[in-house]
């Protein structure tokens, strides 16, 4: 007969050691590891795969004829019109200048709310003065008024300034945004200690020395956040754009708007115009959004 074997004992004492109560003795852990991670790669190739198939349709649908879309079903291959459509864009809209319409009114923008919205959210937080809690609710109720309420008397200003179909018409009225103020103000409320600021008053420091120097890195942050958030609405408006500007200088939303003119809507050559402002859409989302883990990092 063999011998059993004796149970592992301590060095220490010589006793066999036991399993604390309640410890279970994990078994096939590997086995259990590798199946779970093969299932979480299943569950996320999957989603991948639907994330992407719109970014897939506009490139197939591109590069087709509006008969080629009509079919049942319709090809998931790319044809061969790519070229001609995207020629055919050029000739109806100025993409490219609309482009840079749209990258000039969507940076100016977005400097001016991020800029003047951290200045006001850093005064409602932090300084004291007459009014401010009136102040404050008088912004915050301004968000409760539809915007097209006011484009009739925003339409006869610029008149009067002389800057319909002019980028300025787009951009001075976006340098400021309720949302923003509000926004930072409540972000600074919580991120800006009342001590540093005392500290730094203490030390001589002015209050533009303070906002400079204090309080930008510390709401560095949140107007990663907040630049991110305007330049995606000022980048999809199409409301405000189509009144203020024509087809001589459009953005993108407009340009967009002249393509596949007549009495049926050629969506090859809509899909065709869209591929370059998912390409620049694509490049400057991926410099945000490592803008806004930068600063979250160093903030």
């Amino acid at each position: 007969m063999t011998a059993l074997a004796a149970p592992p004992t301590a060095p220490e004492t010589g006793r066999p050691t036991q399993d604390p109560p309640g410890r279970r003795v994990r078994k096939g852990g590997a086995g259990q590891t590798m199946k779970g991670s093969w299932l979480s790669y299943l569950i996320l190739g999957f989603a991948l795969l639907i994330s992407a198939f719109p970014f897939y349709w506009t490139i197939v649908a591109a590069s087709r004829s509006n008969a080629d879309m009509a079919k049942v079903p319709p090809s998931l291959l790319p044809g061969p019109n790519l070229i001609k459509n995207f020629e055919q864009v050029l000739e109806e809209a100025n993409i490219g200048k609309a482009l840079l319409n749209s990258l000039i009114v969507s940076s100016s923008i977005t400097i001016g709310t991020v800029l003047c919205c951290t200045l006001a959210g850093f005064a409602f937080a932090k300084l004291k003065f007459k009014g401010r809690n009136a102040l404050l609710t008088l912004t915050i109720g301004t968000m409760m008024i539809p915007p097209q309420l006011g484009v009739i008397p925003l339409f006869m200003l610029i008149a009067e300034l002389q800057w319909v179909n002019q980028l300025q018409a787009v951009i001075l009225p976006g340098l400021v945004s309720a949302f923003g103020v509000f926004f930072m103000r409540q972000y600074l409320v919580q991120s800006l200690p009342d001590e540093l600021i005392e500290a730094a008053r203490v030390d001589g420091a002015s209050t533009a020395r303070i906002f400079w120097s204090i309080v930008i890195p510390i709401a560095r942050p949140g107007m990663a956040v907040l630049g991110m958030l305007t330049f995606m609405t000022a980048w999809n408006d199409f409301f405000w754009p189509i009144i203020a500007l024509s087809s001589q200088e459009p953005t993108v939303q407009v340009a967009l708007r002249q393509l596949g003119g007549g009495y049926v809507n050629d969506q090859s050559v809509i899909m065709a115009g869209t591929l370059p402002v998912l390409i620049v859409f694509g490049l400057l989302g991926r410099q945000i959004v490592g803008g806004i883990m930068q600063g979250a990092v160093k903030g």
